[in-house]
């Protein structure tokens, strides 16, 4: 079975990697990563959001499944595109995918499918946003609506801040994403991501992680799309899975089926665990990064299988089959990140590090020039530990991060230290 993978970072090499373990998968990715490259051929030159290429080449080449990592793909189209060349493609159509590129859409769906939530108002002009603003008591959570690279949302105490976000937003700074703005109530208590894969009506949960998003250690310094997560997530109110599938993932399968937009894919609940119980923060119609990585090394099931019997509308009779394991994510980020990452870094060590017992790099921000690995983006490369506890998972992963060198390396010294039993 040829399957192609679109997306180029550690989430899709830990997918690509995942899907490369199924006996009868041959993977090819688009534009993939020089980790990726490592695992099948890869088709440059060609981004993943160019809908009609990609749809043009899963034609030609014979691909018997797509599946998208990323986001933007899916908010531009290929699904639509792929379906109709009749090409089997796991992800959400660009209307369902809405859950994630449009805010205040997933709003209006949470809303109609009884999800409990943050309070919120959506504008598209500044007088009622600021006037709202001036309403509510800090922090203030100002959004984009709709997809700006992870940059295009504010949490702050200063109203004066939050009103220079909505002025930010509203004059074009995050182009058409942040014409519509929507501002939410601060939701207080930890957060833990939940996914599952759906095929339109139901819902099959993976394990839960918990990720990182500020970019120092104690969680101060700007926000990131990640440094780092583990899992499992030892002190998560008893039951959380089966609520988030019975108040959550059901409820809005249901109303986007009823909607006229069926649901298949990946699907992410960010929640919020607050005071009053859990509260969903956000929708991604994917599969999270970096949890992701930790995630899939812990699910014992062909990956390939699950994703078929989904698109089959079996996704009912799944059960799927978790290690004992545990699994600790520490990503090296380069030089300037988030606000301008430095570009053209030697790299060392990678091969080192994955010679650890128990260890798994995951490439992210990477190319080969000339031979050489180089850093090319932000979040650089994932190491991921595994091991029978998450403190032996830990420590397989922070030996092996110190194994691999670039100029300017950056990561978090705290990852799951401070989960339970750690």
């Amino acid at each position: 079975m040829k399957v192609l993978l679109l997306g180029g970072g550690a989430r899709e090499h830990a997918i690509g990697w995942k899907m490369a373990k199924s006996p009868r998968t041959s993977l090819i990715s688009l534009p993939g990563n020089p980790g990726l490259a490592e695992l099948g051929p890869v088709v440059e030159g060609v981004s993943a959001t160019d809908v009609g290429a990609v749809a043009a080449i899963a034609d030609q080449q014979d691909i018997d499944l797509v599946v998208v990592g990323p986001e933007a793909p899916l908010a531009a189209g290929v699904i639509d595109a792929l379906t109709r060349r009749g090409v089997r493609a796991f992800g959400p159509s660009r209307a369902a995918a809405r859950l994630e590129s449009s805010k205040s859409f997933a709003k209006t769906i949470m809303e109609r499918a009884g999800v409990p939530t943050a309070a919120a108002g959506v504008f598209t002009n500044r007088e009622p946003a600021i006037e709202y603003l001036e309403k509510r008591t800090g922090p203030f959570v100002v959004k984009a609506d709709g997809l700006a690279a992870g940059k295009g949302v504010l949490v702050t105490e200063d109203l004066h801040e939050a009103r220079a976000w909505v002025d930010r937003c509203l004059s074009g700074d995050f182009e058409e994403a942040g014409y519509t703005i929507v501002i939410e109530d601060y939701l207080a208590g930890p957060e833990v991501s939940v996914f599952a894969l759906c095929d339109g009506k139901t819902a099959v949960p993976l394990q839960p992680a918990r990720d990182y998003k500020r970019l120092g250690e104690r969680d101060q310094g700007p926000n990131t799309g990640g440094m780092g997560c583990y899992s499992p997530v030892e002190d998560l109110p008893d039951g959380l899975v089966d609520w988030t599938l019975d108040h959550v993932m059901g409820p809005v399968l249901q109303q986007m089926e009823t909607a006229g937009t069926p649901y298949r894919g990946f699907l992410y609940a960010g929640l919020v665990l607050t005071e009053a119980g859990p509260r969903v923060l956000e929708f991604n119609c994917r599969l999270g990064d970096p949890e992701t990585q930790v995630v899939l090394p812990l699910l014992e099931d062909d990956l390939v299988e699950v994703i078929l019997a989904c698109l089959d509308g079996k996704a009912h009779t799944l059960d799927l089959t978790w290690s004992d394991d545990a699994a600790v994510d520490v990503v090296l980020a380069a030089a300037g990140y988030p606000e301008s990452p430095r570009r053209g870094d030697p790299i060392s060590g990678v091969a080192t590090a994955a010679a650890v017992p128990g260890v798994l790099v995951f490439q992210a921000g990477t190319v080969r020039q000339e031979g050489t690995l180089k850093t090319y983006g932000g979040r650089v490369i994932n190491v991921v530990g595994t091991g029978a506890s998450l403190p032996e998972a830990r420590h397989r992963a922070y030996a092996a991060a110190q194994a691999i060198e670039f100029a300017g390396k950056q990561y978090r010294p705290d990852i799951a230290g401070k989960s339970k039993g750690t």
